[in-house]
């Protein structure tokens, strides 16, 4: 592996239609300042995951800023990546912390959930990846993301009837920002929305500024030990059925964008996604996964270079040694993470649907209709089962339930006859990213 970047052209100007590749960069200025502009894409949702958990904004913007720095050497430095926290995970860190708010029972599912994914990574490195496409055709893998998704609509709720006025302003605001503002700050609508919103919980008087008044500019973040309940560890595993979708996607992603054959790396880019949320697991960040925000980025720019991404993650870390950062990010309050949790939440849930759309599933199958109508139903209105010590709820029910139907009604269908074209899994997933 090289860290080493050929001058793209003299480094200062793109011709038309011209792409810096991963292995290439502009001149160091204009790199960070695209470096930069990654931190941008990448922050509103980022922050938004551990002011939605409770989870130290700090901390989780550290191992951020290191789970991207070992993606991109664990990938050889060949495949442009941020890693930011998934919102695959909010669910399950909620129940698990229950009431009395403990974050290490949490902690532990994170880094078991990055453990299992980095098995598997080292898995599809030898074997090839062709056997997650047969387990996890789109009809599973949408429905997975939509019901996690769904699932999390109460906690959206709960945090916008906290302030309804702030709320609406906030969720109004995203929606305008959306419908009205093309190319990057159209793309970063969440975040423009969060200030705004903010803004108005300023004027209102719902934010206190002692916290950050009294810490300090320099320091570094709190971190949480992981502890260990078997009880809970079925809410996290199905989680990684989603990451593996995120990485493979993102890997297609920049394949189709660059030109370049990167199948090669997916084994690779799930192994490394796997360490950077084991790390997290470690010491008390969110569970990460590669980002579609900086995905936009590369698009928009067309530059594909690492180096901007080690740039993006030295910023991202710089910002989390900042305890008053970290104590700013935590004013948020909750009637402003209700009006973005309510576009966010619902966002996942229709990607979910676009896989589907995009895949053409056909629904006119019982197997694929079958296989997305329960597990939804399980998902939003949470099942749950307890066994002895063990507690299912919906996202572990639901993702076991899609597994569980779309491939034994194929068994089904196979040994008796009846409706054959259920014996053909619909194509695999695209190159499109999912969620975080």
């Amino acid at each position: 592996m090289s860290l080493g970047w050929t001058l793209h052209g003299d480094g200062r100007t793109l011709t038309p239609g011209a792409v810096v590749a991963p292995d290439e960069r502009l001149s160091w200025p204009r790199t960070i300042g695209i470096g930069l502009q990654h931190v941008v894409a990448m922050f509103g949702a980022t922050f938004l995951v551990p002011l939605l958990t409770g989870f130290p904004p700090s901390t989780t913007l550290f191992f951020s800023a290191i789970g991207t720095a070992a993606f991109l050497l664990i990938t050889g430095n060949k495949l442009p990546s941020y890693l930011g926290s998934s919102f695959a995970f909010i669910a399950p860190i909620a129940a698990a912390k229950g009431a009395d708010g403990d974050l290490g029972v949490a902690v532990g599912g994170i880094l078991a959930s990055g453990l299992l994914l980095a098995v598997i990574g080292a898995i599809v490195h030898v074997t090839g990846g062709g056997w997650i496409d047969a387990v996890m055709p789109p009809i599973v893998t949408g429905t997975i993301v939509a019901l996690i998704g769904l699932n999390l609509a109460p906690s959206a709720y709960t945090n916008f009837k906290g302030a309804p006025a702030t709320a609406l302003i906030t969720l109004v605001a995203i929606i305008l920002v959306s419908v009205l503002f093309k190319g990057m700050l159209g793309r970063l609508s969440i975040l423009v929305g969060v200030v705004i919103g903010y803004v108005a919980a300023v004027i209102q008087g719902q934010v206190d500024f002692t916290a950050v008044r009294q810490a300090d500019w320099l320091g570094l973040p709190t971190f949480h030990a992981p502890s260990f309940d078997p009880a809970v560890l079925g809410l996290f595993l199905p989680v990684v059925l989603v990451l593996i979708a995120e990485n493979v996607g993102h890997v297609k992603s920049v394949a189709a964008m660059t030109g370049r054959n990167y199948d090669r790396l997916t084994g690779r880019a799930l192994l490394a996604d796997g360490a950077a949320t084991t790390l997290a697991g470690l010491g008390g960040g969110s569970g990460t996964t590669t980002y579609a925000e900086n995905i936009g980025v590369m698009a928009a720019t067309r530059v594909y270079s690492t180096a901007a991404y080690w740039v993006a993650a030295g910023a991202a870390l710089v910002l989390s040694l900042s305890p008053k950062v970290g104590e700013l990010i935590a004013t948020i309050p909750a009637g402003v993470l209700g009006g973005a949790a309510t576009m966010l939440y619902g966002m996942i849930g229709i990607l979910g649907a676009r896989i589907w759309v995009q895949n053409k599933v056909d629904f006119s199958n019982p197997v694929n209709l079958t296989t997305a109508a329960v597990p939804l139903i399980i998902g939003i209105a949470n099942y749950t089962w307890v066994i002895g010590d063990l507690r299912f709820e919906g996202i572990a029910l639901g993702t076991a339930a899609a597994l569980l139907i779309f491939h034994g009604m194929r068994v089904v269908s196979r040994l008796t006859g009846a409706n054959q074209e259920a014996a053909t899994p619909a194509s695999a997933p695209n190159g499109t990213e999912i969620t975080r």
